[in-house]
């Protein structure tokens, strides 16, 4: 396959993926964080800002590791699984998150961001 065939096909999956990854994870939250976020809402800015970046982070580190779309493909899906369960388990530890987001807790939603960039990383250096 022709380079730019590749990377359009590796680019136009990658940015799929994290759509995808988008509607789960908007859909699974007990709260709806573009309205939040449409409404000034930081704390959802910050959670669901820090939660992207972390997927993206293993996305991208899936296209550099992998030899093969396939292999790509599989751990971006992966990821998915990864992130989700990450935000389950924190905010059943944490068990106010909903709350703590719909009032605007910065300090709530950046430790939710932040917890999910750090498995995105971890998750990221693991397919390394």
């Amino acid at each position: 396959m022709p380079a730019i065939l590749n990377y359009l096909l590796h680019l136009a999956t990658a940015v799929a993926l994290v759509m995808g990854f988008f509607m789960v994870y908007t859909r699974i939250t007990p709260y709806d964080e573009v309205h939040l976020i449409r409404g000034g809402n930081r704390a959802a800015a910050l959670s669901l800002g820090g939660t992207l970046l972390g997927f993206s982070v293993t996305v991208a580190a899936s296209l550099m590791y992998t030899a093969d779309y396939y292999q790509f493909l599989g751990w971006g899906a992966f990821a998915t699984l990864v992130q989700v369960l990450a935000y389950v388990i924190a905010t059943r530890l944490l068990r106010m998150s909903k709350d703590q987001i719909e009032s605007d807790n910065m300090a709530f939603g950046g430790l939710l961001g932040a917890i999910s960039l750090s498995i995105g990383l971890i998750n990221a250096g693991s397919i390394s």
